[in-house]
């Protein structure tokens, strides 16, 4: 599958998780947090994607869904305080790219908000339990 197919797949399963991930006292705009190792600049065809599949789904961004960036630029080391960021501001869900350094960030930060990442093997990376690849709907 195509890099492009798998962040249509990242853009699908936020959008599918929006409504799963509702709050009480949310704002009543549902809200992505998108958490990136990269820089906008390095992430132009993954962010084009993303937002195609999102629109596919039927969320745009500023009319019924807000999309809140962060973008850590190759500074690992921000990922944990911007992941803790989108926690204390309760987005509906968190999408992460740029490798395993995001999901990580995102998984240590929260254990109730929806994490939507592609990486080549998440259960050998220890990013989800081996039932969730059986299809069980585990994450770790």
């Amino acid at each position: 599958m195509r890099r492009r197919d798998f962040i249509k797949v990242i853009a699908g399963s936020a959008a599918a998780a929006l409504p799963l991930a509702a709050h009480a006292q949310q704002p009543v705009m549902p809200v992505i947090g998108f958490l990136s190792a990269r820089s906008p600049d390095d992430t132009g065809p993954v962010l084009q994607a993303f937002l195609k599949g999102l629109g596919e789904a039927g969320f745009f961004d500023g009319q019924n869904v807000t999309i809140e960036y962060r973008w850590a630029r190759g500074d690992y080391s921000r990922l944990p305080a911007f992941a803790a960021e989108f926690v204390q501001r309760r987005v509906n869900v968190l999408a992460t790219t740029g490798g395993e350094a995001s999901v990580v960030a995102a998984k240590q930060a929260t254990s109730t908000i929806p994490i939507v990442f592609v990486t080549g093997d998440p259960v050998k990376a220890g990013l989800v339990d081996e039932r969730a690849s059986r299809g069980d709907h585990v994450v770790g």
